[in-house]
């Protein structure tokens, strides 16, 4: 059956003449990923070729390894949103299921070769895909020398001699180094999700926070306070942002992201709010008073004014 649903996908997708294709996770869209797609869009168009890109989700280790974590660094939908914009003629999702995990390489390209029509599959020089992961570059040229379709490699992107991939956002998130992630990911890292309820104790310390609400299985940074831009109705704002589990009180059974946004006193309730963290301010903290808190989360917010003004100051945005 979900064959069946892999071929609904696929043509719904299918631009509707011959076609240069890449399949990934494409978790992050980082500057690798933007760096594929960059160049599967230049071989396309000197073929005259469609371009599509084939996000395959969810993770395959949550099919292959049942009950293992995953965290994604982006979400489905912020992933499919950055993709689109890299230009590519089409994009999809590819439901990954146990028995799409079974499938030899041979019959998982053949589907989709028949449904995209096919004539260039362009790929990282490390992929692989198929049962057992058998299906390996060089195993792929063979059997699209079979199907009618060539098989092209892009270079690896780099940085500091190190391969710009998930892995390396996810190293430097676990540290809280938003900047390094930033630098591999092309954009500052965010996290989005709508404003929900919580204890109010911003609001008695003097602090109105916006509680966003993340999945569960998104990938945070390590837990800390974070300088922000919190981008609320398409307009931003400064803010500073904790993520953890408010150690001072009663500690939360699981983490949450709470901004404060600066000289914005607007009710945003049920609103979607985007935080990108530009800079770690310092690790979250329990304090023996809430006095020490709100001592120190005025220190925060005064050193968040300070890093903006100096970015102004520097010309940034």
């Amino acid at each position: 059956m979900s064959v069946i649903l892999a071929r609904e996908e696929l043509a719904r997708i299918a631009p509707g003449r011959d076609a240069a294709v890449t399949i990934g996770k494409f978790d992050g869209v980082h500057r690798g990923h933007q760096h594929l797609i960059a160049r599967l869009n230049e071989r396309a168009r000197a073929e005259g070729l469609a371009s599509v890109v084939i996000v395959l989700y969810p993770n395959p280790s949550t099919v292959l390894r049942p009950g293992s974590a995953v965290t994604y660094v982006t979400s489905l939908e912020e992933r499919l949103d950055l993709l689109r914009r890299l230009g590519p003629d089409s994009v999809g999702i590819l439901p990954f299921t146990s028995e799409m995990a079974q499938l030899s390489a041979r019959d998982f390209v053949s589907l989709v070769a028949q449904e995209l029509s096919m004539r260039l599959l362009y790929v990282g020089p490390d992929f692989a895909l198929g049962r057992n992961r058998e299906g390996s570059v060089g195993a792929l040229r063979r059997i699209g020398a079979d199907l009618g379709f060539r098989v092209e490699t892009a270079e690896l992107l780099a940085q500091d001699g190190e391969k710009v991939g998930s892995s390396a956002v996810r190293q430097a998130l676990a540290v809280g180094d938003v900047e390094e992630a930033a630098r591999l990911l092309g954009r500052p890292f965010s996290l989005q999700g709508p404003v929900v309820a919580g204890a109010h104790r911003g609001v008695s310390l003097g602090f109105p926070t916006a509680n966003i609400a993340i999945g569960r299985d998104r990938a945070l940074p390590a837990f800390g306070v974070y300088v922000s831009r919190a981008f609320v109705r398409e307009n931003q704002h400064q803010s500073c942002t904790n993520i953890g589990v408010r150690p001072t009180f009663d500690a939360e059974p699981r983490p949450t992201v709470e901004a404060f946004i600066l000289d914005f006193e607007d009710d945003i309730y049920g609103q979607e709010v985007r935080i990108d963290l530009l800079h770690r301010l310092r690790d979250e903290l329990r304090f023996d008073s809430v006095e020490e808190l709100v001592a120190e989360m005025r220190r925060d917010i005064a050193t968040t004014r300070e890093y903006f003004a100096r970015q102004e100051g520097d010309g940034a945005t």
